[in-house]
């Protein structure tokens, strides 16, 4: 019998999702238009941690990946002297790519964190290598996504570092919000300021719990207002 694939032996491979895509896109190309067709999958991919709390039509991966590019531009001065802030806006920008084909993992599901690292930087190198190495200026652009987004997995410099609480962040703010909309509690991910490492972060991670603190007093008067009447 002859050696199977990778993907014949069930281990997970960029191919083995591309092979499940009616319209994959064009590999080894001149243009960068296919590299922008597998970003479309950012835009209609949601982030799966919500679902569970029954929010299906919550936020994308680009969703959340935009935000955090914008708060980088805003960080505090403090810190924003000491960081190269160009490139904590690509990382933002970047640093989730891979689930484009990878998908939204969470905590929860059952693969293993260093298989998640796995898939994430085959899809990396897919991205860097084949999408991309074809196209003029492409090989440098490539190198250059490829290169933030090892960066911000080795989580070594201050821009990772500093990127990695903005992801954190990003979510706190997005828990308040859905808790204000949906009138749901979703204290369990409230654990993730305990681990925003930078002080200028903490401050702003503080100010969201204080207002979500204020929602669910507000929250509370209301009820009991209610319950004697």
């Amino acid at each position: 019998m002859g050696s199977q694939t990778p993907s014949e032996q069930g281990l997970w491979t960029p191919q083995s999702v591309l092979s499940t895509l009616p319209y994959p896109p064009e590999e080894n190309s001149t243009s960068p238009v296919p590299f922008f067709h597998l970003l479309e999958r950012l835009k209609t991919t949601k982030r799966e941690g919500w679902r569970r709390f029954d929010i299906n039509h919550g936020e994308s991966i680009s969703d959340h990946m935009y935000r955090m590019s914008m708060m980088t531009m805003l960080a505090p001065p403090s810190l924003a002297a000491r960081l190269d802030l160009p490139r904590c806006m690509k990382m933002a920008l970047v640093h989730d790519m891979a689930e484009s084909l990878v998908g939204d993992i969470t905590p929860v599901d059952p693969v293993k964190k260093e298989e998640k690292a796995r898939r994430e930087a085959a899809v990396m190198e897919y991205i860097s290598n084949t999408l991309l190495r074809g196209v003029p200026s492409g090989a440098s652009a490539g190198d250059g996504i490829l290169a933030v987004f090892n960066e911000y997995e080795a989580n070594e410099t201050l821009e990772a570092q500093f990127v990695h609480d903005v992801d954190k962040m990003e979510l706190l703010l997005q828990m308040v919000e859905y808790e204000r909309s949906y009138e749901i509690d979703l204290e369990e991910f409230l654990n993730v300021a305990k681990r925003i490492h930078l002080p200028e972060i903490k401050e702003w991670a503080e100010t969201v719990l204080e207002e979500r603190k204020a929602l669910w007093k507000s929250r509370q008067q209301t009820s009991e207002s209610e319950a004697a009447a």
